[in-house]
């Protein structure tokens, strides 16, 4: 989960503290980012909103021939990525630091229903993509996320506010990505097809040309 600057430190459930627990949970976690990297597509790749920096260090390692950046907002989520070694910068989503179709690919997950204005981060994603490029957009489902973890015994987990804006569903964010002038190319809830019972849905759109 991401960090909640709202939260005092004790308070805080930090991405790579629960990664390091192992267990179902992580085995989920790169099953959801696996399917993902099957789309990427292109030699530059942007993971935006990169927290502090799992999935980032697997697109790393994953394609070490391409050019791949992280960017994020938090001063620790940036600390903690270059601890790592890993090729982050500050930058805001709603104005990205990069020059127009800079990228072939940029990663989205479990960002957007963070965010207070998110046609606009998606308009700047549309931005520096180049044509015929792809967003490739992972979102959860809150509610069974809760139910899911409240089943494992991890309480702490279920109730734990991780600062969502919105609640976005398929149909939702496949209407606000045609509006601006994405195609879809791929969609699929996980782990199952029914999205009410899934986890996480996983859209993926190219910018037409």
């Amino acid at each position: 989960m991401p960090v909640d600057t709202g939260l005092n430190k004790e308070g805080m459930i930090y991405q790579r503290d629960q990664y390091a627990k192992g267990g179902l949970g992580v085995r989920y976690w790169d099953y959801r980012d696996n399917h993902a990297f099957q789309y990427v597509i292109g030699n530059d790749i942007l993971d935006a909103g990169c927290g502090e920096g799992i999935t980032l260090e697997k697109l790393v390692k994953l394609f070490p021939e391409k050019r791949v950046v992280g960017i994020d907002t938090e001063p620790e989520n940036l600390e903690i990525c270059l601890r790592h070694k890993l090729p982050v910068q500050e930058g805001s989503l709603y104005s990205l630091p990069f020059d127009d179709e800079s990228f072939d690919t940029v990663l989205f997950s479990e960002v957007i229903e963070h965010l207070d204005m998110p046609e606009k981060a998606l308009s700047e994603i549309f931005r520096v993509l180049r044509p015929g490029g792809r967003i490739i957009i992972i979102f959860p489902n809150d509610r069974t996320f809760m139910l899911a973890r409240l089943a494992m015994g991890m309480v702490r987990e279920a109730f734990y506010d991780p600062g969502h804006v919105r609640q976005w569903t398929p149909r939702e964010i496949r209407s606000a990505l045609s509006t601006i002038g994405f195609k879809t190319v791929a969609a699929r809830s996980i782990p199952f097809l029914c999205w009410p019972v899934c986890l996480h849905h996983i859209c993926v759109v190219e910018k037409q040309v």
